[in-house]
């Protein structure tokens, strides 16, 4: 869950740092696992001395990225980081110019030792060094991106410290967070006490058409969404959710964009069960039989698993699962967030066409 778009400003950029550093400080799930999830991380590879915070807050959970194609996008970064929360892109340039690195934000700090695993392998040609980064590194580049004018971040609204308390109220709130598999219908019932039609939802899609975790939801009034923000950080499922006072010029902005998950012409919803699951966060040794046991209460062969893989013929780690029918497949998506080896699955409600598509591309 990555975002940017519009220039930033230095008092936006201090306010991401007192904002982040506030959840820091609080501890907050966003950073660690979240309350009430139903999956752990196994032990993850220790980390330096330097880094261990037994009794202290969790280090910031940045890395950074050197050696990037200078046409590298942040799609890009993410695939590459794929299986990995990424909450934040910051292509670092100089003289107007991208340098080449880059800094990623990531959901949790064990998943830094995940991304160092990355090191060295490719985007395109070109081979990319992570490296663990800290939050004072992280916020210096958004400091000097400022003042080179070359940010494209999405600005938080103004507001005091918690950035949240006193920013001025439209009537439109962005959520931030939602499982990809959220729909309007799980947004309505998270604000059930408001009345809600569907058309005043808009979940945000990426440039694929995919669910992106970020939504706006239009209420009435103004009164209405300062007395929604009681709902900030409650969870939908697993994932506890945030929610930022927005306008309807980004609302209106982010419509123009075509960057709002459609309904496909015969009216069915995307998040519809089909009797395809895709599964991202595998282990890059995991086999089809290690995905075969790992849905062994469902009857799948080797044929109805479909690993996919990179330019180079290595592992995504993702694939798609092909059950008998939707409810089987329905009744497979209570293993989101189960461990697989070492590492916990996120599992996602995908089609035929997104199957074949992967595998039209020779993936």
């Amino acid at each position: 869950m990555y975002y940017r778009g519009r220039i930033m400003d230095g008092g936006d950029a201090r306010e991401m740092g007192l904002k982040r550093q506030r959840v820091m400080d609080q501890g907050s799930s966003y950073y660690s696992i979240p309350p009430g999830s139903s999956y752990v991380y196994n032990p993850a590879p220790p980390a330096p001395a330097e880094y261990s915070y037994i009794g202290q807050p969790p280090p910031f959970p940045v890395v950074r990225l050197r050696g990037l194609p200078f046409d590298c996008t942040e799609g890009e970064i993410a695939d590459f980081l794929h299986g990995l929360d990424v909450v934040d892109v910051l292509l670092v340039h100089k003289g107007g110019r991208f340098t080449g690195e880059a800094y990623c934000v990531l959901g949790y700090p064990l998943q830094v030792d995940f991304a160092l695993q990355r090191n060295r392998q490719n985007i395109g040609r070109r081979y990319v060094e992570v490296f663990r980064s800290k939050k004072q590194e992280y916020y210096r580049a958004i400091a000097n991106e400022q003042s080179d004018g070359c940010s494209n971040s999405v600005p938080r609204a103004r507001s005091s410290e918690d950035g949240k308390d006193l920013a001025e109220h439209t009537g439109v709130l962005r959520l931030r967070g939602l499982p990809f598999s959220a729909s309007k219908e799980d947004i309505i019932e998270f604000f059930k006490k408001f009345s809600l039609p569907e058309d005043s939802i808009n979940i945000i899609a990426n440039s694929e058409g995919r669910p992106t975790g970020d939504a706006f939801v239009e209420f009435a009034d103004a009164e209405d969404s300062r007395a929604a923000m009681a709902k900030d950080r409650m969870t939908i499922g697993t994932r506890y959710i945030e929610l930022f006072p927005s306008s309807h010029e980004e609302l209106e902005e982010t419509v123009s964009k075509g960057r709002i998950l459609q309904k496909p012409s015969d009216g069915k919803d995307l998040t519809e069960v089909t009797p395809v699951l895709r599964m991202r966060g595998l282990p890059y040794s995991a086999a089809k039989d290690d995905i075969i046991e790992f849905f062994k209460d469902f009857v799948l062969s080797e044929e109805s698993v479909h690993i996919t893989l990179n330019f180079e013929g290595r592992p995504t780690g993702e694939a798609f699962v092909e059950f008998a029918n939707p409810e089987d497949a329905k009744v497979a998506l209570a293993k989101d967030r189960m461990s697989l080896g070492s590492r916990y699955i996120e599992l996602f409600p995908s089609s035929p066409e997104e199957l074949n598509e992967s595998l039209s591309r020779g993936r």
